[in-house]
């Protein structure tokens, strides 16, 4: 079993782009710009988007927050994004999500102009996804893409079973590793929570990817022999020996599951770095003018 360490694979991107960045400044061109929308004092939003900001500055990235109350009106968060839209200065838009009831999230994503849509969420974007252009690809399913790179990881010809169909992991997931790609060329079947007969089509997968938002909800009688097994969920769950009163748990039951694997993500430290990394790459090409991800 061999852990596929987040942190490590996303600190050599970073470093990576580090060096494409001090290379445009020293040709005297533009630096990317990440602008980050975040909407109310949700702890887990708000130490995600700390993380990025942190990390645009770590590489040489230029970064704005942009803080709101929860109770914006939809108008004037709207009204924000076109200001970012309009905005020659800024290379990339994200907003963190959830977002308050009162406010159409789907409305918000179609706002972000989608040359700016580093987060890949946008319908041209994911419509040139669909059909291989290039294009920002959503984060945590980029991020999972270079790290099975970085390992070279073999997935052609495998069987892959991604459970959760959210259209911000799941459906993307199934897409990129079914595309005729390397990464990719698996066969993948995509479940949700209505599939019968889940756990049979788990120990048929040679790559599970546990998406579902459910703590340790995989277990160990659900993974055959030498599966890859990629985590992507972060769950808080009591736990009082802790500081904080809880502690981060995956969407796999990871002391179970584990020595089955022949690949496995922890939670924390696994995906989660990843996304960042990913979304880092999307800024770049966007700051460039590729207007996409040419990877």
């Amino acid at each position: 079993m061999q852990i596929l360490d987040g942190k490590l694979v996303s600190k050599a991107i970073k470093d990576q782009i580090a060096v494409q960045v001090a290379e445009l400044k020293a040709q005297g061109k533009k630096i990317p710009h990440l602008a980050a929308i975040l909407v109310g004092n949700d702890g887990a939003s708000e130490t995600y988007v700390a993380s990025k900001v942190k990390s645009c500055a770590e590489i040489g990235y230029n970064s704005t927050l942009l803080r709101f109350d929860s109770q914006i009106s939809e108008k004037h968060l709207l009204d924000n994004i076109n200001m970012l839209n309009e905005n020659p200065d800024i290379d990339g838009i994200l907003v963190q999500l959830p977002l308050p009831k009162h406010i159409n999230e789907e409305l918000v994503i179609n706002t972000i102009d989608p040359s700016k849509d580093v987060d890949g969420f946008h319908p041209m974007n994911v419509g040139k996804m669909v059909s291989g252009l290039p294009t920002f690809i959503p984060a945590t399913p980029y991020g999972i893409m270079l790290m099975l790179e970085h390992y070279n990881i073999d997935t052609k010809g495998k069987h892959a079973v991604v459970i959760g169909r959210s259209h911000i992991v799941g459906t993307p997931m199934s897409i990129l590793l079914s595309r005729n790609s390397n990464p990719g060329n698996c066969t993948v079947t995509l479940t949700h929570s209505h599939t019968k007969n889940l756990k049979e089509l788990c120990l048929q997968a040679d790559i599970v990817v546990a998406a579902i938002g459910k703590p340790e909800f995989v277990t160990a009688d659900m993974v055959k022999e030498g599966a890859i097994v990629i985590d992507v969920g972060i769950n808080r769950i009591p736990d009082a020996s802790k500081k904080s009163g809880f502690r981060l748990v995956g969407d796999v039951k990871f002391d179970e599951v584990s020595p089955r694997s022949s690949y496995i993500t922890p939670v924390p430290g696994g995906v989660g770095p990843m996304t960042i990394a990913a979304l880092l790459k999307n800024t770049y090409h966007a700051a460039i003018g590729q207007k996409g991800n040419q990877n």
